[in-house]
């Protein structure tokens, strides 16, 4: 595996809105440093919802991309979901909350899933786009960092499957909104989940 590309964006309008957003994001050439918090230079607007320790990083697989191109029958360029990372090879579903991606010196691990809202709809332009992606099952990934570092494109990626129950990212999305047992929220818990989510899930 490797880095297709690494994405920046800026605090940019959406069409029609008064707020900002960062979804808008586009493939940088130079090597990009990466701290606790995700890509240095790259905005967040909404700080509810998105970043923070356990969302700094959002990541693609290239092979979800190439579905996802397939499916809307249009080119699906590298940070078209506002995601900082492409991972060639990668198939979205087949990762789980736990698993660690290897990018030269930077350690990331998967935390949670990403959930469809009003600006990757908009971003889509699209408003039934959120139905979509959620029928889909195969949700963006966002990490945690483990290490920090440099990460450019081109960089070689190792993938390290977690040990023990794995708890698939996809499987996160499919579950928020429903009522779950005890033993689902017990493994639900078990796993290294976002914060955000982990709120989700004890309620």
């Amino acid at each position: 595996m490797k880095l297709v590309a690494v994405c920046l964006g800026h605090a940019e309008k959406l069409p029609g809105k008064s707020y900002k957003t960062g979804i808008y994001k586009m493939p940088v050439s130079a090597p990009v440093m990466v701290d606790r918090l995700g890509l240095v230079g790259d905005a967040v607007c909404n700080s509810k919802h998105h970043g923070g320790e356990d969302q700094a990083i959002l990541l693609e697989g290239s092979l979800t991309l190439d579905w996802w191109a397939a499916e809307l029958g249009d080119d699906v360029l590298p940070g078209t979901f506002g995601e900082n990372l492409v991972v060639e090879g990668l198939d979205n579903r087949d990762v789980a909350v736990g698993d660690r991606f290897h990018l030269s010196e930077v350690v990331l691990e998967a935390t949670c899933a990403r959930s469809p809202c009003n600006t990757l709809a908009a971003r889509m332009g699209d408003p039934k786009f959120l139905k979509a992606y959620t029928q889909a099952a195969r949700p963006g990934i966002y990490c945690r960092v483990i290490q920090t570092g440099m990460v450019a494109a081109g960089d070689p990626v190792r993938y390290e499957p977690v040990a023990g129950d794995r708890v698939g990212i996809a499987e996160m999305l499919a579950a928020l909104g429903r009522r779950l047992s005890p033993a689902e929220k017990d493994r639900f818990l078990a796993a290294p989940i976002g914060s955000r989510w982990r709120q989700k899930f004890s309620a």
